[in-house]
């Protein structure tokens, strides 16, 4: 039996949250328990009904998805993972809310193909995220004296599979690049995640970009 993904869609416009609903519900693995029109409905339902996943729009009323996503990282222990759903992928507000533990982001204007895609990878525990658009939101808001410190922690190897992951690719296609097994991927990513000391692989990508290892122009030399 599939498993199925429990998903909650959090918008602030009905129409939008009708849409994702149909697209999602006609998907025998994919399951909409719930929606929430602002932030703190968002929150509330999210630790009521445990989703799997929260598609959350990044400006609503009441409390922002920056802020509720930042509130469902902090406060519950196997938080969901956190799809941010936006019109523009070089708002500033999708860099912090990657920031405040998402995922990933998704174009509005994204296909229903697209769309389900999305749910299902970021529920894998992968990262969806489009290499150029955070590439420029990251420099834009990097900090001006990167600290290297945890990078310089990494071995060859891992340094190697995070400029790979910063460049958007999933462990199969890093897998396939290095010419080694994807568990020994995994073990990689498992070991970069906890050098430094960040939650998921999106969180990794934007720590490689504020600490200066990846720049506009690739990774940056091993040391």
């Amino acid at each position: 039996m599939t498993a199925t993904t429990r998903v909650l869609v959090a918008d602030d416009e009905h129409l939008i949250r009708t849409g994702f609903r149909a697209i999602l519900q006609a998907e025998p693995d994919l399951d909409v328990v719930g929606e929430a029109a602002d932030g703190l409905e968002a929150t509330a339902l999210a630790a009521e009904l445990r989703p799997d996943v929260v598609m959350m729009d990044v400006r609503m009323p009441r409390l922002s998805g920056i802020d509720a996503t930042a509130h469902l990282i902090r406060t519950l222990p196997d938080p969901p993972r956190i799809l941010v759903v936006t019109t523009f992928e070089n708002d500033a507000y999708v860099y912090e809310a990657l920031r405040a533990g998402a995922q990933g982001f998704l174009l509005k204007r994204a296909t229903a193909d697209d769309l389900v895609r999305a749910v299902r990878l970021v529920a894998r525990g992968e990262s969806l995220l489009f290499p150029a658009a955070v590439r420029d939101l990251a420099l834009r808001h990097a900090p001006v004296a990167p600290d290297r410190s945890r990078v310089d922690r990494l071995s060859d190897r891992e340094r190697e599979v995070l400029r790979l992951m910063a460049a958007g690719l999933a462990n199969a296609e890093i897998a396939g690049r290095m010419r080694v097994g994807a568990e020994t991927v995994k073990t990689h990513v498992g070991r970069i995640l906890g050098k430094l000391g960040v939650r998921d692989r999106t969180q990794a990508v934007i720590a490689a970009y504020e600490s200066g290892f990846v720049t506009a122009g690739g990774a940056g030399p091993a040391r």
